[in-house]
Order: C-alpha cells, then sequence, then structure tokens
C-alpha cells in the first residue's frame, strides 16, 4: 500500500522524459565556529525523481551566494553543474554564539546525477568575495553505499500552477508542516493564497508562464510547529521550529534529512515551508527553502518576502530592527539590493537620472518612529500580550510609514538611500521603500526584480548566447 501512494504522488510529479538523469544527493555535516569550519561526508543519495533543473543552463553565472558549489567530471576536470547558495551555518557563523562554541548543521547538494565519477567542489567567498575552495569529495555514482531507496510516502502532490516540464520552469515546491490529517485541506488553500500574492507582485506577475507550483502535505501526528521560547515542542514532518538562533521570530527546519525526504517526492528547485502556527514568523535562506508561520495576518506578506531571500539572495533593506548577527568587515556585499556605495558615481544599479547619490530622505524621522514602534513592541511581549495587539501595532505603523515613505522627493527613484542590511551608517538600498524593507502595500524595487528576473532566467530561460568569436 506505502509503495502505491509513493507511486502515485510521484506520477502526480510530472517528470519529464526518460533521458533526464535523476536527481543526485551527496548529504553532508558542516562543523565549525566562528573562525574555522570543516565539512563530513553523511550519505550519498539517488532521489527517486529526475533532475528538475534546467539543461541548457548547468552552470551558475549569477555570481549570488555565500557559497558555490561546482561537479567536475573527475577524469577532465569538466564543470558539469555548478550553483550558489547560501547555508544555516553560514549565517550561524556571524553571530555570538558561535564564538563560544562549535555547532554542527546538516546540508545537500543536489545535482543531475552523473554516470562516471565526478568531483564535488565547495567554495566559499573570502575577504575579497572571491570564491575559494574550502571542502572537496570524489563520488562515485556506482558506489555501493549510494542510497536508492524511496522516501516513505508523504501524501499526494497536488499542483496549483503548471506551465510547462519541470527541466523548463522554475519549480516552487509549498510543503506544509505541522498539519495533521484533517488540516491538509487548510494548507491547501493557505498555499494557494500565497501563490496568488506571489503572483501579484513583478516580476513573478509578469513571469507567470516560467514557473510551476506545487504542494505537498505531509501529515503531523499534532498539529502545529515547535516554539521553544514557549515550552512548545512538536515533532513535526519537516521540523520547523521558531527562535532560531535565539531570535523569537525566525522559523527554520534544522532536521535537514528529514526534509529533504520529504520534498524529494516532488520536482523543486525552490521550497517554501508553511508552519502551521499562527505568531508572525518565518525565515529565508538562498537556495535552501523559505519558511512562513502561514495562520499569521501577515503571512501572504511574509511568504514573498522570504522568498526573495530564498530565491535570489537578498539581503533584508531595513536597519531598525535589532539583529542576532554581530556586525562584521565593512566590504561590498554580494547581495544584489544592497551596497556600502564605494564610488558614489558608479552606483551598484542603474540610478533614475537627475537622482543624487547617496539620495536624501528623512532618515532621521523614520528612525525615531521606529525607535518608538520597538519599544511599544518590547512592551507587549514583556508582558505576554496577545498576538492580536501586535497586528494592531504593525498595522499602525504600516499606515503611518506607507504615507509617509511615499511622501519623500524622491519616492518611487532608484539612487542610494543610506540605512539598508540592518546598518543605519554605511549601507544603501535602491529605492526609499520595498518589499525586502517595509510591510507597506509596495513592489519589489529595482535592484530586487532584476536579481530575480536573473534568478528564472536560470531555471526557464533558453541556452545562453555564446559570446562572439573575436
Amino acid at each position: 500500500m506505502h509503495a502505491l501512494l509513493l507511486a502515485l504522488a510521484l506520477s502526480a510529479a510530472s517528470p519529464p522524459a526518460p533521458s533526464t538523469p535523476r536527481t543526485f544527493r551527496v548529504d553532508a555535516f558542516h562543523t565549525g565556529n566562528a573562525t574555522e569550519e570543516r565539512f563530513a561526508l553523511d550519505r550519498l543519495v539517488l532521489e527517486p525523481l529526475p533532475f528538475p533543473g534546467n539543461p541548457d543552463r548547468p552552470v551558475d553565472e549569477l555570481n549570488m551566494g555565500k557559497y558555490l558549489f561546482e561537479v567536475r567530471d573527475l577524469a577532465s576536470n569538466r564543470l558539469l553543474h555548478s550553483r550558489g547558495y547560501a547555508t544555516v551555518f553560514g549565517e550561524w557563523e556571524t553571530t555570538a554564539e558561535a564564538r563560544e562554541v562549535n555547532r554542527t548543521f546538516h546540508e545537500s547538494f543536489r545535482f543531475p546525477a552523473p554516470e562516471r565519477p565526478v568531483q564535488l567542489v565547495v567554495r566559499k567567498r573570502d575577504r575579497r568575495q572571491a570564491f575559494k575552495e574550502i571542502w572537496t569529495l570524489t563520488v562515485d555514482p556506482k558506489d555501493m553505499y549510494v542510497d536508492t531507496s524511496p522516501p516513505a510516502p508523504a501524501g499526494p502532490v497536488v499542483e496549483i500552477l503548471r506551465s510547462g516540464p519541470p527541466e523548463r520552469k522554475l519549480d516552487l515546491l509549498i510543503l506544509g508542516d505541522g498539519y495533521t490529517e484533517s488540516e491538509c485541506s487548510i494548507f491547501e488553500a493557505q498555499a494557494r493564497r500565497f501563490t496568488d500574492a506571489l503572483l501579484a507582485v513583478e516580476p513573478f506577475r509578469s513571469r507567470r508562464e516560467d514557473l510551476n507550483v506545487r504542494a505537498l502535505c505531509p501529515p503531523a501526528r499534532e498539529s502545529g510547529v515547535s516554539r521553544p521560547s514557549t515550552g512548545i515542542h512538536r515533532n513535526s514532518p519537516v521540523g520547523s521550529a521558531y527562535d532560531a538562533f535565539g531570535s523569537e521570530r525566525y522559523v527554520l527546519a534544522l532536521d535537514n534529512r528529514r526534509f529533504r525526504e520529504v520534498a524529494s517526492q516532488a520536482p523543486y528547485d525552490f521550497v517554501a515551508i508553511l508552519a502551521n502556527a499562527e505568531t508572525y514568523g518565518g525565515g529565508g535562506i538562498q537556495g535552501l527553502y523559505a519558511t512562513v508561520a502561514a495562520g499569521s495576518v501577515w503571512a501572504p506578506y511574509v511568504f514573498v518576502h522570504e522568498l526573495g531571500h530564498h530565491i535570489a539572495g537578498l539581503a533584508d533593506e531595513y536597519f531598525t530592527s535589532e539583529s542576532v548577527y554581530l556586525p562584521g568587515e565593512r566590504i561590498e556585499p554580494w547581495e544584489r539590493n544592497v551596497t556600502i556605495l564605494p564610488d558614489p558615481s558608479r552606483p551598484k544599479w542603474v540610478v533614475t537620472p537627475g537622482t543624487p547619490t547617496p539620495t536624501p530622505w528623512d532618515k532621521a524621522d523614520y528612525e525615531a518612529r521606529a525607535k518608538g514602534f520597538q519599544e511599544r513592541r518590547k512592551a507587549i511581549r514583556k508582558r505576554n500580550g496577545p498576538e492580536s495587539e501586535m497586528d494592531a501595532l504593525f498595522v499602525e505603523q504600516k499606515k503611518l510609514e506607507t504615507v509617509k515613505l511615499a511622501a519623500e522627493p524622491f519616492a518611487g527613484k532608484v539612487g542610494a538611500f543610506e540605512g539598508a542590511n540592518y546598518e543605519s551608517k554605511g549601507a544603501y538600498r535602491s529605492e526609499v521603500d520595498c518589499i525586502m524593507f517595509s510591510r507597506n502595500d509596495v513592489p519589489f524595487c529595482s535592484a530586487c526584480r532584476g536579481a530575480l528576473d536573473q534568478v528564472i532566467d536560470q531555471y526557464a530561460g533558453p541556452a545562453p548566447r555564446p559570446a562572439p568569436s573575436r
């Protein structure tokens, strides 16, 4: 019976032509602290479905991500596949805890199953943002320890949006976590509503035909997900939990093996995890997943915001909220939507003609208001006020900031507005307001849209044109 259910789930995923190779996965442990790190092989896995990536664009040339992995033919050293990405470890190593203790996180590398032995090479950015090799592993696809066993069935795959075969589209998988079998219908309704929210904003609205969206709801034994700060612990199917790195609203799923087992039952390039919870929360890591507390009134916004992090590695553009990350060396960020503006005459993005850089805006007034709202938020949390009270405060802040920011002299213009990436001074964003900056009803800024478009092209675009011969 279990085998039949899995077969039905996999057939619902609409695999491509038989010539498409299956998905190969290398699971590894990533261990270290703020000053050192190392990797160790966990296992090799042949996933049940064909690889969903675009066969015409196997090499990632976007220069996004804190890390980059390459797959090279062992005999010839020819580059077969590469992807830039970010990691839980890469975020954690910038926290205060990483200066005191070692921790291990589980990670995966997915690529088309090779026919011959390959070399997996992992690179990380150095202080000059150049990628340097930090780990390498020889992978033999015929190794007797390659795990070919099918995963435990997680339920039927629901197609929300089908635009074409997986290998020709950007495939988004929406996973439910903490939903009992009777609640999976609630999950599906939420997944459809959040997809509509995503497709309402650019560039996703114009690129709708380049997307596939599927949903999968592995039934949970009990409703809800973990929230350690309140004493709540749940053994949910994907392992979502609040309080990541001690930040109460940061939701991550740290059991990567469990997450990959469930996700492997549908084609995916990117994953959004809907946590069955009402308290505002979420998270997004490039190339890993996005999370959102699906029961929050702010969930549609958080869903879109966190997918900005996950899909294109966009940085947070806000700077007044408290951050768990410690400030590091001031270097130009790799993220496309923030800059330290090393040369004001040559900004990172195309500026609206006639707009000065840096671009003036009433930052002092904004910071004063934001500080007041932060103090009120702390007061609500200190006396354990209801979530409805926090939501009302967010609504009040949204109404006020929408009016104030829209009235700025350079609103709607592309420039370089100081305040971004958790930094009040010396960091800049491209527009005065953006989905990555506030909860206001505004679109992605120009820089964000450009980055997202490039990633969509990576998965749904034609083969890149060869460079002209000289």
